[in-house]
């Protein structure tokens, strides 16, 4: 029998105000994802016709177990929340060719409502589904003729705990590990980012494929769930439907 993700249920259009929206729900994590459509894009890219999808992520004061502090000016930066934004924004950035948003960004806010593991694969899979429903909603309103569909991606996480690899861990799993490994895939398979570390002791190449294709198995089931959350009506309307 296949090793199986905790049971995890995508909700979408969760938001009345945001262009796109989902809840994801994996076991006790629990990541509220909004998708907004501005009407502007970074400098880099200012006088171009390109757009931008980028993230910010970030976790309430009891998605833990004790208090955490809300961000604000007087922290210091959360590197922790800098690195999973920039792994989520470029993981949508596999979904969607940036060159035809047309002077738009859409940025994807991860609030984490509750954390008990894989709160940034989380926000990758969610994101996904807010970011295919903004899209199609930018189409809608004629800010661009089409979706400029490339891939859907979906993420994974696995942990070596006790010299065995162990799928889609939760908090205790995770705090406990010898290393821990964070996938996204493109629908087809390919590995679009991997991030792995040695938190006690480090793996071999042999551990870290082991690890890698049961990432990517996880991922294939996680990939259900998002379709299902984008709905026959979206994933047709955004060129999704099957690739």
């Amino acid at each position: 029998m296949a090793p199986s993700i905790r049971p995890t249920r995508i909700e979408r259009s969760v938001n009345g105000y945001a262009e796109g929206s989902a809840l994801i729900t994996a076991g006790r994590t629990k990541v509220l994802v909004t998708a907004s459509v501005l009407p502007e894009v970074p400098p880099f890219l200012r006088g171009t016709q390109s757009g931008w999808i980028t993230a910010e992520y970030g976790m309430l004061p009891r998605s833990t177990r004790e208090r955490k502090p809300r961000a604000d000016g007087r922290n210091r930066p959360d590197g922790r929340a800098l690195e999973i934004q920039r792994l989520v924004g470029r993981a949508l950035r596999q979904v969607a060719e940036v060159g035809y948003l047309a002077g738009h960004t859409v940025c994807v806010d991860c609030d984490v409502l509750e954390a008990d593991g894989g709160t940034r694969v989380a926000s990758v899979n969610a994101g996904v589904v807010a970011l295919v429903e903004a899209l199609v909603w930018m189409k809608r309103k004629g800010l661009i003729p089409g979706v400029p569909a490339k891939q859907l991606v979906s993420a994974s996480s696995v942990v070596r705990l006790r010299g065995e690899a162990v799928l889609d861990p939760d908090y205790e799993a995770d705090s406990s590990a010898e290393m821990d490994l964070n996938a996204v895939f493109a629908e087809s398979g390919e590995l679009v980012e991997i991030q792995a570390t040695a938190e006690k002791s480090p793996a071999s190449e042999e551990q870290v494929r082991e690890m890698t294709a049961l990432a990517r198995e996880g991922a294939r089931q996680v990939m259900g769930a998002i379709r299902a959350a984008i709905g026959p009506e979206l994933l047709a309307e955004s060129g999704f439907a099957r690739q």
